[in-house]
């Protein structure tokens, strides 16, 4: 059994883990420990304090009790606002504090990118526009090339919690360009996993979403590799070969 932990921020669209662990479909364990979000708020400040030191810590020991092998920072705001150095920052502070190997969101988009083996992304953001600039900024610091991004300008998570199929995908619709390689829909409050496949399907193309690369970043840190179609392109990828 490999069993992965992972700090969610408040309450929005949780229910997408369970989900994702049922579709794994294989002796893998989802743990998910609720952090303090403070304020909650799609604002640079707020977000910093969201994925402060204390507050993720806070919730490393249910984790470890649990039997966690790795443990995610499940927030991709939380995250990217750092920039790329103090992201790094972040989880190598919740790593040495979870005596585990851990990481992020945010870096789980990059990996992700890299995984499916493409460069021209776009991105569907639900954050206001400032928010969503720093997301892309980020992952054109990982190698990625954004062709576009388009914002929602919604300020708390828990209003996009309350986002269902109709709006997911006209945020899908309106952030995709025929020269992207895949798209990009980050904020873990975002209710995604039940229709990735169906947004891979009308847009012809690969969907990152964040809760979706968040267990494959934990998956990737305790080095499994599980076969989930339903759970898109990036878990039913091959391994690369190395020469």
């Amino acid at each position: 059994m490999t069993a992965l932990g992972f700090l969610y921020p408040g309450h929005s669209a949780e229910d997408d883990y369970p989900r994702i662990e049922q579709l794994l479909g294989s002796d893998v364990r989802v743990d998910l420990v609720h952090t303090d979000i403070g304020e909650d708020a799609h604002r640079v400040d707020a977000l910093r304090e969201m994925g402060s030191p204390e507050r993720l810590e806070a919730g490393l020991a249910e984790l470890r009790l649990a039997g966690a092998e790795a443990v995610v920072w499940a927030c991709t705001s939380g995250s990217f606002v750092h920039g790329w150095d103090g992201a790094h920052e972040q989880v190598r502070g919740l790593a040495l504090a979870a005596g585990m190997p851990a990481s992020s969101t945010s870096f789980a988009f990059v990996h992700a990118i890299r995984e499916i083996e493409v460069r021209r992304v776009a991105v569907g953001a639900t954050y206001p526009d400032d928010v969503a600039q720093l997301f892309a900024d980020f992952l054109r610091a990982g190698g990625a090339e954004v062709t576009g991004v388009r914002s929602s300008g919604i300020v708390t998570a828990a209003e996009v919690g309350t986002w269902g199929e109709r709006e997911l995908f006209a945020l899908a619709r309106a952030a995709d360009s025929p020269d992207a390689e895949a798209l990009l829909l980050p904020d873990t409050a975002l209710h995604t996993v039940a229709h990735i496949p169906a947004l891979e399907k009308e847009l012809g193309k690969p969907v990152l979403t964040a809760n979706q690369v968040t267990v494959r970043e934990g998956l990737r840190l305790a080095d499994r590799r599980v076969n989930a179609p339903e759970l898109g392109a990036l878990f039913t990828r091959e391994p690369v070969v190395q020469a």
